[in-house]
């Protein structure tokens, strides 16, 4: 995949995590203490905060993809070594593993 490309889609890809990320922080539910309302004020803000999790760990893997570009790394797995196929990258741009690799990470998690 050509880097310049990567580059912009990930850049791209950054600015909608940024925005998503303000959003969820702006509509953030309050945590309720009355008892009627104890447990869905619980589970909305259990939401928001499982759903900021998720898009700041994505956040951070477009950051480390972006740096691996600008250190010329971009499209080697940090595992193997191996280059990640151009059609992984075409659906996942801050993949940093193959597919094989990947697996195995996810296994050990």
């Amino acid at each position: 995949m050509d880097t310049a490309a990567a580059r912009s889609r990930l850049e791209a890809l950054l600015e909608d995590l940024d925005r998503s990320i303000a959003i969820l922080r702006g509509e953030s539910p309050e945590r309720d203490n009355s008892a009627a309302d104890a447990g869905a004020g619980l589970t909305a803000h259990d939401r928001v905060e499982a759903a900021l999790e998720s898009l700041e760990r994505h956040r951070r893997g477009v950051l480390a993809a972006l740096e691996r570009i600008g250190a010329g790394t971009y499209g080697r797995c940090v595992g193997c070594g191996h280059p990640v196929p151009d059609g992984r990258l075409e659906a996942r741009p801050d993949a940093a593993r193959c597919i094989t690799c990947q697996s195995a990470h996810d296994r050990s998690r």
